[in-house]
């Protein structure tokens, strides 16, 4: 595939994060596994064949026509152009079945696990993956620390999280996907129509920065959802945070500089705050009808560290990480099943990771995987090949 002159960006689903927490451990895994076929499955059921002699296809379907219309009139892209890429994209049951959320089994929800999930991702074969990146890239990722104000080690961890560094960025037509999910998006979801809305969007994009870019629509691959690249953004934000990192005069984030840079500038448009650590350690001696008040706010960052220290939280901090006292944190609590919660309290850079993916413990994760991977030394000539 040629390189991709666009620019597009991200949501970014994560199916391996998601898939671990808590009590469902052994059903998960089982799902997963599942979900892998499902995603094999549509990537070789979109295979090419001649859409005006096959049903399979959208170049007959009138929902799809229109839409080519509706996307003609918003973006003043040519209506046969369109009408004739939409047109060639095909339909994927098994893409339909992967949006839908797990059928409920009635059983009581049993309570997530930490432990298990940062277990996962920050183990050995990952962080020395991860080393092998920094080292090979480091020039690239002290640059976008200096210019976006995030760290290298956050950057690194986002890229092993989504894609383990480029080796899993997905095998799926992107046209395919985006327009089954705009045209086809399955009604028994419960947000049929805000999703159905989403994916409109997102193709319109998509197609806008194809044409602009003189790529061909039918030739990227990504995540069944339509997220592309080493960060797998989602058409919309790589329009709005995709980077020319490297310099070449395209935005290509299958390029680890590209997708290094585009990482630490979407951070930034969400709220990263520079100089600040995504979380501290807590000792927690406060009363038990303490906590809930200070966890209703979620994720938002509202409480001062006078104020935690005078109900019992105490900070577990060096002097020279101590923040400042006009830092507000949030009580975040990380279940560990059966085992004691893990406490911390996060500063808003916990909420802007939870922007990239909405899991608390993803973006813990992120921050662990990052941190191991930054303490680790070089690999030796041996370990690398």
């Amino acid at each position: 595939m040629k390189p991709l002159h666009v620019a597009i960006a991200s949501t970014t689903l994560l199916l391996a994060g998601m898939a671990v927490l808590g009590g469902w451990m052994a059903h998960k895994a089982a799902h997963m596994g599942k979900h892998a076929a499902l995603q094999q499955t549509a990537s070789s059921h979109l295979q090419p064949s001649v859409p005006g002699q096959d049903s399979r296809f959208y170049a007959n379907n009138p929902r799809a026509m229109r839409l080519a219309e509706r996307i003609a009139e918003r973006s003043g892209l040519d209506l046969a152009w369109l009408q004739k890429i939409i047109g060639t994209a095909r339909i994927s049951e098994p893409i339909r079945l992967l949006v839908l959320p797990p059928r409920k089994t009635g059983a009581r929800p049993q309570r997530k696990n930490w432990n298990a999930y940062r277990a996962r991702f920050v183990e050995p074969v990952r962080i020395r993956a991860g080393v092998k990146f920094r080292d090979e890239h480091r020039e690239a990722l002290q640059r976008a620390q200096k210019q976006f104000g995030v760290p290298a080690e956050i950057i690194v961890g986002v890229l092993g999280m989504e894609t383990l560094w480029g080796k899993q960025t997905g095998q799926i037509r992107v046209l395919d996907a985006l327009v089954t999910l705009a045209v086809d998006f399955p009604s028994a979801h419960p947000r049929a129509a805000q999703r159905t809305a989403y994916f409109a969007d997102e193709l319109e994009y998509f197609l806008r920065l194809m044409h602009d870019s003189g790529t061909d629509p039918r030739e990227p691959r990504g995540s069944y959802a339509g997220d592309m690249g080493l960060p797998q953004f989602m058409p919309s934000s790589w329009a709005r945070f995709g980077v020319d990192f490297n310099g070449d005069g395209h935005i290509d984030l299958w390029n680890a500089e590209d997708a290094i840079g585009s990482v630490a500038n979407y951070l930034l448009g969400k709220g990263w705050l520079a100089d600040q650590p995504v979380y501290y350690p807590v000792q927690m001696d406060a009363s038990e009808a303490i906590v809930p008040p200070l966890t209703a706010t979620g994720l938002a960052p509202l409480h001062s560290v006078d104020k935690l220290r005078s109900l019992g939280i105490t900070l577990m901090m060096s002097p020279d990480n101590a923040p400042s006292s006009d830092v507000q944190l949030a009580l975040v609590e990380l279940e560990n099943r059966d085992q004691p919660s893990l406490w911390i309290a996060a500063t808003g850079n916990l909420r802007t990771l939870t922007r990239y993916n909405p899991s608390r413990y993803y973006a813990m994760a992120v921050t662990e995987l990052g941190a191991a991977i930054a303490a680790a030394p070089a690999l030796s000539t041996e370990q690398q090949d």
